[in-house]
Parts: C-alpha cells; sequence; structure tokens
C-alpha cells in the first residue's frame, strides 16, 4: 500500500499540492481526474521521488519514501509517460528488455531469465509480431502497448501512467483499458492511471480519485465518485450521470442544446 498523509508541494511559491491525502491499494486500477493545473502529474513525480515535497509524508509498504534507495524504488514503482523518445531506434524487444535494467548485476549483461521474462511479456501483450519492428515505425497505441510491456518486464508492485490515453483513438485506449484490467487480475498489481476521459475511468477502474485544486476532494468506487455535486465540486459544471447497460457502471451525460 502506498500511503500520502497532508503532502504539499510548491514551484517556488505556487503551492500545487496543499496538504493532500490518498492511499493507492495493490491489485486495483485507480483512475484520477481533475481539471488542468490540479497538480495530477506532480503528485506522480513526488510519489516517483523525483520531487522533494515541502510538507507531509509518503511511504510505501510501511516505510518512508526517503528511506528508499533509487535501484530499490525502480523494483516497486515502473513509470510509463505520456510521450517518450529515444535518442536511437531501438526495436520492440530492446525497449521491453529495458525494463531489465533494475536488476542487472555487476558485469550489466542480460541473463537467460531476464529474455525469458522479455518473451512472457511480448506473448501476454500480443506484440510477438512487433518484436523486431522499430519504435519509429509503430502507431501510438502499439507504442503505448510497448512501454506498459517495458513497465511489465521491471516487475515492480506498482505502474503509474501518466495520461497514456491522451493522443489515442477510441479502440485503443479501450484495448489499453483493457490490457491494463488484465494486468491488474493476472499480475495483481497497483496500476494509477492520469486520464481525462471520466467515462472510461468510470467503467475500468477499481477506485477514483478526484483532484482538484492541489488537493483530493474525493476517493472512491466509481458509484461512488460519479455523481453531478462531486462533478460539480471538481469542474465547476452542472453534469448529469446514467447508468451505462452494458457495464452497469455510471456514465457522464455531456451537456449541450438540442436543435430541433
Amino acid at each position: 500500500m502506498i500511503k500520502v498523509n497532508k503532502l504539499s508541494f510548491s514551484y517556488g511559491t505556487d503551492l500545487v499540492l496543499r496538504d493532500l491525502d490518498l492511499h493507492l491499494p495493490e491489485a486495483a486500477m485507480t483512475v484520477m481526474v481533475g481539471p488542468n493545473g490540479a497538480g495530477k502529474s506532480t503528485l506522480i513525480y513526488a510519489l516517483l521521488g523525483f520531487l522533494k515535497a515541502q510538507g507531509g509524508s509518503v511511504s510505501l509498504f510501511g516505510k518512508a519514501l526517503h528511506l528508499y534507495k533509487r535501484s530499490e524504488l525502480a523494483k516497486l514503482i515502473a513509470f510509463v509517460p505520456q510521450e517518450t523518445s529515444f535518442q536511437f531506434d531501438y526495436s520492440v524487444r530492446d525497449i521491453v528488455l529495458m525494463g531489465r535494467y533494475p536488476y542487472q548485476g555487476l558485469m550489466q549483461t542480460w541473463l537467460p531469465s531476464d529474455h525469458r521474462v522479455v518473451d512472457e511479456i511480448l506473448e501476454q501483450l500480443r506484440l510477438q509480431g512487433l518484436a523486431h519492428r522499430y519504435y519509429s515505425q509503430l502507431s501510438g497505441g502499439e507504442k503505448q502497448r510497448v512501454l506498459i510491456a517495458r513497465a511489465l518486464a521491471q516487475d515492480t508492485r506498482y505502474i503509474f501512467l501518466d495520461e497514456t490515453l491522451s493522443q489515442l483513438d477510441i479502440n485503443h485506449q479501450v484495448e489499453i483499458m483493457l490490457m491494463l484490467v488484465d494486468i491488474v487480475r493476472q499480475s495483481r498489481k497497483g496500476i494509477l492511471l492520469i486520464s481525462h476521459n471520466l467515462n472510461l475511468g468510470a467503467n475500468f477502474a477499481d477506485q477514483m480519485v478526484f483532484l482538484g485544486g492541489g488537493r483530493v476532494l474525493g476517493q472512491g468506487k466509481p458509484s461512488e465518485m460519479m455523481r453531478p455535486e462531486k462533478l460539480r465540486e471538481l469542474f465547476g459544471l452542472d453534469l448529469q450521470v446514467a447508468m451505462n447497460p452494458v457495464s452497469g457502471r455510471p456514465n457522464l451525460l455531456y451537456p449541450g442544446k438540442h436543435l430541433t
């Protein structure tokens, strides 16, 4: 379990995170939503130890975040950024193999066990046919699958994803969400996904976190969070919610005038 208690962070005089409380369970997908500038990406970087908070605390499995070595954190949390560029044009297999870096010994060579892990993940995510393709030749959806495969190869307890779906069309968004659900079920990992798509989050998440003004405004099951009063607090809009007849999950109804 990752626990955040009264976390505060500022860029200069700009307070971005304000006395923030949060808990992230294992074996569950958490989708975090909120307006632009709410502090979502800043929070992820603070949880990864890339940013040092001015107040509060973060603990992983009962141990303070700052007590972990960087090499230890790399075996606990994997990160899939919104965009990734590489200095060289690596093959899909080479990129997934990079996820094994935290386990390299002093000789810095790949072991047969590393290659076995990569083979299993390529099969799990149906990437075998792309293994020898270059990253630059892939579509946006394929690139995201490869980056998720690299995170899986890292064999961590948690995977954080920062707006992974933002530049994908709907079929690839659904494909990625189904993939993440399978990862949670099969590997029992905790997943934190930042997204602006409330309906996708509500349909696939185990829990949702509403982040606004640098604070957690609410955390709970989609059925608890996707309510008009909570959406009004988060976005300042009067929004309606209806049950999806297929999934049985709440879905947002967007406001608008109908032409007659």
